[in-house]
């Protein structure tokens, strides 16, 4: 035990021996009204508690509304791209037809078959563009795009204005809203 223990110790047994009563109360409940002190301001109030409780209320409703709208965004988002894959399934049957078209073209005697087909080719086009299908648009001349265009081959520009530009379309390139379902492919001139 420390010697501050020993002298309050000894000074207690001397206020009880002299009688010092009053003294020893008084001393007393100023400790212990210290000590309440400290307790209430240990306590956090109400007021401080009910302020907490609606900081983390607004904040959880905060980020379920974001998590409201970014599920909504994702189901438009879906929506809009649900049909790609048969898209790209249906793809090489458009293929089919141009190159169908193309040779029949030639051919004079098929004129009645041609415009059959023809007629197969645009109504096959026409419901496919409007589930939001578009085939994107390249021509000779174009500036080459790394985002956009596929390069198949580079060849030596047949002009000096073709350098680094497109020279040919391979394969018709399509997009589904936004979103680019195949490429085109194409042939650049080469630098």
């Amino acid at each position: 035990m420390s010697k501050d223990q020993y002298t309050k110790e000894d000074e207690l047994k001397d206020n009880i021996e002299k009688g010092n009563l009053d003294e020893l109360t008084q001393e007393n409940q100023e400790v212990s009204d210290n000590s309440k002190d400290k307790k209430e301001e240990a306590k956090p109030s109400t007021e401080d508690l009910l302020a907490a409780e609606k900081d983390k209320f607004l904040r959880l409703f905060a980020e379920f509304e974001n998590y409201k709208k970014r599920t909504s965004k994702e189901r438009i988002e879906l929506f809009k791209t649900a049909n790609q894959e048969l898209m790209t399934v249906l793809l090489p049957v458009l293929d089919d037809f141009e190159r169908a078209l193309t040779h029949i073209e030639d051919d004079k005697e098929a004129e009645e078959l041609r415009k059959g087909v023809l007629l197969i080719y645009q109504k096959l086009l026409k419901t496919l563009e409007g589930k939001g299908l578009s085939a994107i648009e390249v021509n000779a001349g174009d500036n080459f795009d790394a985002e956009t265009h596929d390069a198949i081959t580079q060849i030596p520009a047949p002009s000096e204005d073709l350098k680094g530009k497109i020279i040919d379309c391979v394969e018709k390139g399509y997009k589904l809203g936004d979103k680019i379902i195949r490429h085109p492919k194409v042939v650049v001139g080469q630098s």
